[in-house]
């Protein structure tokens, strides 16, 4: 019973789509034929409205943070469960046809929720490689795998030292490749215009 309403609730919390609610209530208009149809923060800043962008990072973000700390504090043993599930929530939302965002803003509150060392790597990766590349796409997939290495190796040298306390305080690496792998699916699109230098760059 317990897996089934941690997995219901966090899948529920991913579905929100703030992007698509927030245009339609300050603008009045669908996300979804703006920009790249994508009802994340990027998409709403392209809208040309950065104010409801952060709002939708920050909402986003909230959704994939707040069913981590409660499935953490009722069912400490599902928190990878909760994790995959809101973020599957997310990008597969049953309120949208299963066609929703690129699951990065999610991705982050279910990483601060995890860890805020892993957090705070993710934005400073994705800020250095926005600065250099320009890419969105490329500085979240950049930041995403860099969480997954360093968590990695961590958990290794960890587990090589037989601290199991310590250990127990760290997130699954393999919970972050999985996640590293669907952001890398969410922006297939993205690396396909990468490759055909259709790929808009952000404005830093």
């Amino acid at each position: 019973m317990e897996y089934i309403l941690v997995i219901f609730l966090s899948y529920l919390s991913g579905t929100i789509p703030f992007g698509l609610i927030i245009t339609m209530l300050f603008t009045n208009k669908d996300i979804r034929k703006i920009g790249s149809g994508n009802i994340g923060a990027t998409n709403v800043l392209r809208a040309g409205n950065k104010y409801l962008a952060l709002g939708t990072l920050m909402l986003d973000s909230l959704k994939g943070f707040v069913p981590i700390v409660v499935t953490r504090q009722y069912f400490p043993e599902l928190i990878e469960l909760s994790s995959i599930s809101v973020f599957l929530g997310h990008i597969f939302p049953i309120w949208l046809k299963f066609k929703g965002g690129k699951g990065v803003a999610t991705y982050l509150g279910v990483i601060t929720a995890l860890s805020t060392q892993l957090c705070i790597l993710f934005i400073i990766t994705w800020i250095i490689v926005s600065l250099i590349f320009k890419y969105s796409s490329v500085s979240s997939m950049f930041a995403s795998l860099t969480v997954f290495v360093v968590n990695f190796l961590r958990e290794t040298v960890i587990s090589a030292d037989i601290s199991l306390t310590t250990l127990m305080q760290l997130p699954d690496s393999k919970i972050l490749f999985i996640f590293f792998i669907l952001i890398i699916y969410t922006h297939k699109k993205n690396i396909l215009n990468i490759k055909n230098k259709t790929e808009n760059k952000i404005k830093i």
